[in-house]
């Protein structure tokens, strides 16, 4: 049986695929992980080093309020923030991902959904009080970029916050994916009433120095 091919080099492949269906790869995607096909995609049991730099190291269960992570892949995200206290929701466009997060997750109380950025639920709506994306809207090519961090920003109740996590460019570029984020792309998902607190440009581990980092932006509704 041969070995699986590497989940980076399939998603080279798929993300450029069909341009009409900008985030329908992510589905063959996860299938073919689950098929055995291609390595586990963003397979990590901890949270995002800069999420958990971020929420810092406060008593298991202290927060409170509603929590939902953009993207959640596996899970890892939404469990920290579960552990921390919020009443969490994680969705992911690919059923398959949703499928494996429930599977690696049992028992959790964080509710894993299926749904796109590009077709939100009218109900999830200003919904969060606090808002996770971490490299979801670098992944989907640029020519949607906009829709995509609109559906963002349409998940932050008021006096909520986003956090946003992306790949950073010196300059906008299209041979991806990903398409990393210039910072006037960061910039913009504090539109719609949410103002910018912070946005810092974290050093990408294992990077050379000059290189590109990671951007790491607090956005606050009013």
């Amino acid at each position: 049986m041969p070995a699986p091919r590497s989940w980076q080099s399939e998603t080279a492949r798929l993300g450029n695929a069909e341009p009409s269906d900008p985030t329908g790869w992510f589905e063959q995607l996860w299938s073919s992980a689950a098929h055995g096909d291609i390595t586990m995609p963003w397979d990590r049991v901890d949270p995002h080093p800069a999420l958990a730099s971020w929420t810092g190291a406060p008593a298991p269960g202290g927060a409170s309020g509603t929590a939902v992570v953009v993207g959640c892949g596996l899970g890892a995200d939404a469990e920290h923030l579960d552990r921390l206290g919020y009443q969490t929701t994680g969705f992911d466009v690919s059923p398959t991902a949703v499928q494996a997060a429930r599977g690696r997750n049992p028992g959790s109380s964080v509710t894993y959904a299926v749904g796109n950025l590009l077709d939100l639920p009218p109900a999830w709506a200003g919904a969060f009080d606090l808002v996770v994306e971490i490299y979801t809207v670098q992944a989907v090519n640029r020519s949607v970029r906009d829709a995509l961090t609109a559906g963002v920003r349409s998940l932050v109740a008021p006096g909520g916050t986003l956090l946003a996590v992306q790949g950073a460019a010196r300059q906008p570029d299209d041979d991806g994916p990903p398409w990393p984020l210039t910072r006037t792309e960061v910039e913009a998902f504090g539109r719609d009433g949410l103002e910018a607190v912070s946005i810092e440009e974290l050093a990408a581990p294992g990077a050379a120095p000059g290189r590109p980092g990671t951007w790491r932006a607090e956005f606050r509704r009013g």
